[in-house]
């Protein structure tokens, strides 16, 4: 796993080579001659040991793969499936010939990622930047002016009502405590399961007396089924159970307007955030906070913070993160009214806030001003595009995972736009004069259909 030099130069003679029947003006096959990968290994290299065990997977592919999965929305299991599927994708992960075999399990990418840590993943979000500023598309002049703003990175549970917590608080104790050896009087599965399905049709037809009598119910299930577990508990028990008999206590307990409340069972480090949403109220997660330049809108840092902090106390955090993985610290951070109480000043960076008037600025601050609501739409990119939608990953740490590596793909889809639009114009070099003329001429090569579907 440390880094090592290439040792097929030689090629085979009945196999051709990637690079030989790979097209070299292909934006992914720029991009991966392009990224300096002997940082990785350089960085990564210490956290294993060599001629112990089995040989590890080489690093790059694991960066690869990891590169690709956010990049192009897939999972663990279809980025590792749709390898065999793309020689692009291949070469990206350093393969000199074709692969017809799986180049690693889905679960080796889960165990890397416990491995190395978000302070690791901090590594290949800094690769995307380093990659960008060696092709000139990421400036000194990009990191003075930094927008900043928080985003919630929704949790893959579901809607936490006290009735499902219950039920599922109750299933779940019976289950463990079965693999534990420990005999239960009475598991409530069949009664559980009737007295959910009743509560929520009593709730759909408005019948609210009813509808609270089978969540008492579900209560007292869950109550019964702790308190038998505890009188036949031993020392010597496993400690899953005991975790999550402490899980079912704080949800049987919890009351209407407790703070710091349990939302999952299976992932009780939830929060519950009010962003003032009208179409959503509430989301149950974590809060992300992120620092994109106002020009041309690089993520230069992402971070999920646990314990639903308050906004304006997230600022030098992420500012300190910008100066982490770029080296240069923002002149000017520019952040909306949920940043009130900030200082003018953080650490040499000035903070502007959004609710001064246009009046008392120069025409120069306010151009500056607006380029402070780009960042909204970058919420959304990162959402549906690249797998902040929905956190899969486990734990506090999945949470700061999957929030970096979703900050990763979206700087890789903007290097592969960069290379895409600098290989169009040297192919239609002097065949337009103005944005007009290119329009006209993308619109002429496509077929009939497409005119038709795009109009």
């Amino acid at each position: 796993m440390k880094p090592k030099t290439s040792t097929m130069d030689q090629g085979d003679l009945f196999r051709s080579r990637l690079d030989q029947i790979l097209n070299s003006r292909h934006p992914l096959f720029q991009l991966a001659n392009r990224i300096n990968w002997r940082f990785f290994e350089e960085s990564f290299g210490p956290l294993y040991v060599e001629k112990v065990g089995r040989p590890g997977t080489s690093i790059r592919l694991l960066v690869g793969l990891h590169y690709l999965k956010q990049t192009f929305n897939e999972s663990d299991e279809s980025v590792v499936s749709r390898f065999l599927e793309n020689p692009y994708w291949q070469y990206f992960c350093g393969f000199d010939y074709f692969q017809h075999q799986f180049p690693t399990d889905p679960t080796t990418l889960v165990k890397w990622r416990h491995r190395i840590g978000p302070e690791g993943m901090e590594k290949l979000l800094q690769g995307t930047i380093e990659t960008a500023k060696s092709q000139g598309e990421l400036t000194s002049h990009h990191l003075k002016h930094v927008n900043v703003d928080t985003t919630v990175q929704e949790k893959a549970i579901a809607f936490p009502t006290d009735a499902r917590l219950y039920q599922k608080a109750r299933a779940a104790l019976a289950k463990v405590a079965k693999t534990c050896g420990i005999s239960l009087r009475q598991s409530y599965e069949r009664l559980g399961k009737k007295a959910l399905l009743m509560n929520s049709r009593y709730l759909h037809a408005r019948q609210m007396k009813r509808a609270k009598r089978e969540l008492k119910k579900l209560r007292v299930f869950l109550g019964r089924v702790i308190r038998d577990i505890r009188r036949k508990l031993t020392p010597g028990t496993d400690g899953k159970l005991s975790r999550l008999l402490a899980v079912a206590q704080r949800i049987h307990g919890q009351q209407k307007h407790d703070k710091n409340k349990i939302y999952s069972v299976h992932a009780p480090e939830v929060e519950c955030i009010a962003k003032g949403k009208a179409h959503k109220r509430y989301e149950f997660g974590s809060k992300v906070a992120i620092v994109t330049s106002s020009k041309d809108n690089w993520i230069l840092g992402i971070q999920s913070l646990s314990g639903n902090p308050y906004d304006g106390h997230t600022l030098e955090a992420s500012l300190a993160q910008v100066l982490r993985l770029t080296g240069d610290k923002p002149h000017h951070a520019y952040t909306d009214r949920g940043y009130k109480g900030t200082p003018p000043v953080l650490e040499g960076t000035v903070v502007h806030r959004t609710d001064r008037k246009k009046k008392s600025m120069t025409p120069w601050q306010w151009k500056w001003f607006k380029r402070r609501n780009a960042i909204e739409p970058i919420f959304g990119h990162l959402k549906q595009d690249h797998r902040l939608q929905r956190n899969y990953l486990k734990g506090t740490e999945g949470d700061q995972i999957n929030a970096i590596l979703a900050g990763c793909g979206f700087n890789l889809r903007k290097l592969l736009r960069a290379f895409f639009l600098f290989l169009f114009k040297e192919r239609f070099a002097g065949h337009f004069w103005s944005i007009k003329d290119l329009l006209l001429t993308l619109l002429n090569s496509c077929s009939v259909e497409n005119r038709v579907f795009q109009g």
